[in-house]
Parts: C-alpha cells; structure tokens; sequence
C-alpha cells in the first residue's frame, strides 16, 4: 500500500491534487457525548448559563469544518459549499452529525469529522459545570461520495 502523505524518502508532504477533476465530494460524519441527566434537560430547556449550547455548538462546528486546514497539517484549505451540522438530543446525550460538501479535486471527509468534534468539544465546555463526566465518543466517517475512489458507507 502507497501511503499518499509520504515522498519517497518518507518525509511527509502536501498530496498535489492540482490534476484531480473538481467535482462533487460529499461526506458525512457522526459522533455522540454522553450527559448526565440533569445537564442534557438543562441543554434541552436552554437553561445552561453560558446559553444556547445547540446553536453555539453548531456554529462552532461550522467555524471547525471551515478551518480544517488549520488544525489538520496536511489538509488543503477547501473551499467548502455547504456544512449541514445537525445536534440531536437522545436519551443518554447529544448525537451529532455534520455533512459537508465541496467542489473540488479531493474530498471533505475530515472537514465532516471536525465539524462534529468541534461541536461536541463546544456542548462539553459549555456544560462542564454540570457534567464533567460527559464522554464523547464514536466519532466516525459514516459516508462520502464523489472523487476517484468514488462513494463509500460504513
């Protein structure tokens, strides 16, 4: 297998993608934090001091989706089409799942996986005071599509 962020010497690089077709990439992510109870009703009521977890937490992970490249070292700097970041409440926590999507010569999938890590990093800081015994896990590339290596599913 041919690891495409090495040169031949094994020195990491920057994947030219000059050469690749810009066409549709799309890729969705998910991931869920697990809160206390008294803590997911005080973020379901928006009763948590510092706000509106929800809304700052997707906010906040449209902001990480779009600053990947900043955060990622061998990521290039895309510039992305559309974040859909979508916070549901269950009865053990917050799921998470962002879909990113780009016209370009590579894909978006770690723009989705940070778009849902940010966002849950965002719902833990902001609901410490309550739980700081939430658990985020699960974070996962659920599909992509679009490219050379074409769609895959988990």
């Amino acid at each position: 297998m041919t690891l495409t962020h090495l040169d031949a010497q094994g020195a990491a690089r920057m994947v030219d993608v000059s050469a690749k077709a810009a066409t549709r990439r799309e890729a969705v992510a998910e991931g869920f934090i697990t809160i206390a109870d008294t803590a997911l009703v005080a973020i379901r009521d928006q009763a948590v001091a510092k706000g509106d977890v929800l809304a700052v937490a997707r906010v906040a992970g449209i902001m990480g989706a779009k600053r990947t490249a900043d955060l990622i070292p061998l990521c290039h700097p895309l510039p992305i089409d559309a974040v859909n970041l979508d916070l549901a409440i269950e009865p053990t926590g917050i799921r998470a799942t962002a879909t990113v999507a780009t016209t370009r010569g590579t894909g978006v999938e770690m723009e989705a996986l940070t778009a849902v890590s940010v966002a849950l990093l965002t719902i833990y800081d902001m609901a410490k005071a309550m739980d700081r015994g939430m658990t985020i896990a699960g974070v996962r590339l659920l599909r992509k599509s679009g490219g050379r290596s074409g769609d895959w599913v988990a």
